[in-house]
């Protein structure tokens, strides 16, 4: 069941409006989402990784200098780990990052981590796999069960966006603890994943987006 469907969608939303009538009102306001989830496992960490602490624009240039080292790709991981340390750090990429892809593709390439086989694992053995890749966080794991396997229930309650966006929508005095937010969460399984996308986009000035 991938939130990409659009009928997964839909009983997403029919069952969020049903459950919790405040969201109910916001996803009225909000209006329709195209949600899609992205194409290449693999690409997609490596890009959630030179993103990873800097502006959409600074970082967008380093990725664009990094793969035109490759052709304009993202290399393969073997590719990489045959790349001189000093061609990655003329892209742009730190010293710290050029360590995290590297660590990651070892891993692809020693087999100890199948990005393929990830879609057919439950969400906490996704994140736990993830995880123990260098550079790789328990939020950036969330992502990808979100924006890549396209999982329906992914709730990233260290994010500080979402955190703004439900102290205002369901005005709360306080940035929402994780308890408070697994509360709220009860109304929204098993959609937290259409509810996380609601509050993202309710706090997004035009022409913004969630990179991750």
């Amino acid at each position: 069941m991938s939130l990409a469907d659009r009928v997964v969608w839909r009983k997403g939303v029919a069952h969020l409006k049903r459950r919790d009538p405040v969201l109910g009102r916001l996803i009225r306001a909000v209006g329709p989402i195209d949600f899609k989830v992205e194409d290449g496992h693999y690409e997609s960490l490596v890009g959630a990784i030179v993103f990873q602490q800097l502006a959409g624009a600074a970082a967008q240039a380093i990725l664009n200098r990094f793969m035109k080292l490759y052709d304009g790709k993202v290399p393969k991981p073997e590719a990489y780990l045959a790349t001189d340390e000093s061609k990655l750090r003329g892209a742009g990429l730190s010293p710290q990052k050029i360590s995290y892809i590297r660590d990651l593709c070892q891993r692809l390439v020693d087999g100890s981590l199948n990005l393929r086989g990830l879609a057919d694992k439950p969400d906490n053995q996704v994140v736990e796999q993830l995880d123990a890749v260098k550079g790789i966080g328990r939020w950036t794991a969330e992502m990808f069960l979100l924006f890549v396997l396209g999982r329906t229930d992914v709730l990233p309650v260290d994010d500080l966006g979402l955190q703004k966006a439900a102290k205002r929508i369901y005005r709360l005095r306080a940035l929402p603890s994780k308890q408070r937010f697994e509360k709220l969460a009860k109304n929204w399984h098993p959609y937290s994943s259409v509810a996380t996308m609601y509050l993202w986009r309710s706090g997004e000035k035009p022409g913004d987006a969630v990179k991750w």
